[in-house]
């Protein structure tokens, strides 16, 4: 019995689809053959036709509906399987062999089908900033993007003779529909890389907010839909409008499933005082026990009376005595208070700190920790939020001048990544795919600093746009300077002039500021990345129909791997392929001569050299792995790679079926 080989493409967005509805309709597929001659699981759209009743609509007829040209070939292409890979690039990554954060370089739609086997359910956040469509050009200006005719003959705007009789102006459809398109398709695979009671916050400003929020709510589901914050982005708006200064951005979230578990808001950081008077309160009688309650009065004894601010009266009911900074006798008040007599001892059992001040018996409190308060749908400088010019000025601290346009502030994304509670998470990854500066990676390196008793890692995407290019299109003495800026950056270092270079930069130097302000409470903190480039699959083409080989294509039957691709590049490409975190450490042992791999202690155990021995097969198997793979290559003859599966198997006590799925060539 032969081992399978590896698929060599991303997750089938179609299939992902068929099998969460057989998970809740299976009673509606059947199984038909296909042209490869085997059975394939196919829906009967009759059966589930029965089973929504009257809840099924045909597309004849009126609904409500979000639409646009190009939406139908945008959801066909996030959910078509492509044929690339993610190549590691060791030399440009920072502490290769043990950070668990990724920094990925290319077209995000593409890295994120590519992740859809290793990380779907995985992500507990997504953060993006994605391009605003304020009337430029922006660089996710995909292919499957209707053309002007197309979009002018969907909306009617061609006569019959294929003349186009209406300007195609910004307010016109077309504008919005590509982005709408280049947002729906990304946001349709981000959904499932998300875990189940995983959040999504988008930044937006006001020219796609409407729309985005209608794609939102299709692709979430409307009833998952948190909220709209509105963020203070500057102090200083720019004199742009006769109409309105622009002075908020927004930022949509949405949980991927909001009854999985309480969207927990945000938790108080700060220790200022909360006072335990309320005046829609009822007076109440709380007794304060004796050497619990910490004072700044002078040593006395207090005598009963009524005390109290001007908005509130206290009554002491009992003589009471104030020694070194405590009452060391109780205090018995009555007021308009929050607590009951059992919410305070509860409190004082906790550790909360109690204090009453001053001679005007004013209570309040101090938590070590606090209940996480459902936020205010403002974020400013009263969460401590910084706004884009704070964001700005940071820059000048890491590179001496500002790299980047209109950066977010650190402050913003922290804040928000906060919003969700990570105490029961075994591990918490974090993503963001349209990555820019690289803000959301010094976030979470911010925030694994206060959550050091479990892994918090970053998934950053983002495409190398060509800084030269971007100078061109530059509309402002300002901005064309930051862009001259970074370029002067990549020169002087002999780097491309593409914007992830001084983004991974940028995360090296806060990286390394972060650790050095921590001192010795941060030096397990992870401050690296290793970089992976979207690439064409490492594998030649050899799926051809006999009748169209040709002599020079035999070749490709004995060694199907693309000239200068190493052994870690096919085997990050099979971690893709089989559904492991690149993120995971990995050992190269040499074995009579030969290389294997091994990654997370046994995930998945992988030769590529030829001619591999049966020490290799024997030092494989001590491992107890949970995969096994090899090159085609690896094996002179099908005699000897069937030897070796048998070998294997009964080596690892496999059954045929469990050393089919866990043995696989490429």
């Amino acid at each position: 019995m032969n081992p399978e080989r590896l698929p060599l493409q991303s997750a089938d967005g179609a299939q992902i689809n068929l099998d969460m509805l057989y998970q809740i309709a299976p009673s509606c597929f059947t199984e038909t053959k296909g042209s490869d001659g085997k059975l394939h699981r196919v829906v009967n759209f009759d059966v589930l036709r029965q089973l929504l009743g009257d809840a099924a609509v045909d597309t004849g007829e009126e609904f409500y509906q979000f639409t646009w040209p190009g939406k139908a070939e945008a959801r066909r292409e996030a959910a078509r399987p492509i044929k690339k890979t993610l190549r590691p690039v060791i030399d440009e990554s920072e502490d290769w062999d043990n950070t668990k954060n990724l920094y990925i370089e290319g077209d995000n739609l593409e890295v994120l089908k590519l992740l859809q086997k290793s990380y779907m359910g995985k992500v507990k956040m997504i953060y993006i900033d994605p391009p605003y469509n304020t009337g430029k050009d922006f660089v996710y200006n995909d292919d499957y993007a209707c053309s002007t005719y197309e979009q002018d003959e969907a909306e009617g705007n061609i006569d019959d003779t294929g003349n186009r009789y209406r300007k195609n102006l910004e307010t016109g459809g077309r504008f919005h529909s590509v982005w709408c398109s280049m947002i729906f398709s990304r946001l349709s695979v981000a959904r499932s890389l998300l875990s189940e009671d995983g959040v999504i916050f988008i930044s937006i400003d006001g020219h796609e907010l409407v729309n985005l929020k209608k794609i939102c709510d299709q692709i979430f589901g409307e009833r998952n839909f948190i909220e709209v914050f509105n963020w203070a982005k500057t102090e200083t708006p720019e004199n742009l409008s006769k109409k309105a200064k622009q002075i908020i951005e927004y930022v949509l979230c949405y949980q991927k499933n909001k009854d999985s578990v309480k969207f927990s808001g945000i938790k108080k950081t700060s220790v200022s005082s909360n006072g335990l008077l309320n005046q829609p309160n009822g007076v109440k009688t709380l007794v304060f026990p004796a050497n619990k309650v910490l004072t700044s009065i002078p040593n006395q004894v207090i005598h009963a009376g009524m005390y109290g601010t001007d908005a509130y009266d206290v009554e002491l009911l009992e003589d009471t005595e104030v020694k070194d900074g405590l009452f060391i006798k109780p205090v018995k008040l009555s007021a308009k208070f929050k607590w009951k007599q059992e919410n305070l001892e509860e409190e004082i059992k906790n550790g909360t700190i109690i204090r009453i001040p001053t001679l005007k018996f004013s209570p309040s409190y101090e938590k070590s920790e606090y209940d996480a308060e459902v936020p205010s749908n403002l974020i400013n400088s009263k969460v401590n939020v910084d706004t884009n010019e704070v964001a700005g000025n940071y820059q000048v601290e890491l590179f001496g001048k500002k790299v980047f346009n209109y950066p977010k502030p650190v402050s913003l994304i922290k804040y928000l990544l906060g919003f969700r509670d990570c105490s029961n998470d075994d591990e918490i990854i974090i993503m963001d795919f349209f990555s820019g500066s690289g803000t959301t990676a010094e976030a979470v390196i911010e925030m694994s600093k206060d959550i050091i008793d479990k892994p918090i890692k970053y998934i950053l995407v983002q495409l190398q746009e060509d800084l030269y290019k971007s100078l061109a299109s530059a509309n402002t003495p300002s901005e064309k300077e930051i862009i001259q800026n970074a370029i002067d950056l990549c020169n002087e270092n002999n780097w491309p002039c593409v914007i992830t270079e001084v983004a991974k930069e940028r995360i090296r130097r806060a990286g390394k500021k972060i650790k050095e302000e921590a001192g010795l409470q941060g030096q397990n903190i992870d401050t690296g990345f290793r970089v992976f480039r979207v690439d064409e699959s490492n594998f030649e083409d050899v799926y051809f129909q006999p009748a169209a080989l040709s002599q020079n294509d035999l070749g490709l039957l004995i060694d199907n791997v693309k000239p200068g691709r190493t052994d870690l590049d096919l085997l990050f490409g099979a971690m893709l392929d089989w559904g492991v975190q690149l993120s995971l450490p990995m050992q190269k042992e040499t074995i009579d001569g030969k290389g294997v791999y091994s990654v997370n202690g046994g995930d998945l155990v992988a030769c590529f050299a030829n001619d591999i021995t049966e020490n290799i097969i024997a030092h494989i198997a001590e491992k107890s792995p949970l995969r096994v793979l090899f090159r085609d290559s690896c094996f002179k003859s099908d005699a000897v790679k069937i030897n070796i599966f048998e070998q294997l198997k009964q080596r690892l006590d496999w059954s045929d079926e469990e050393a089919i799925k866990n043995i696989r060539v490429i």
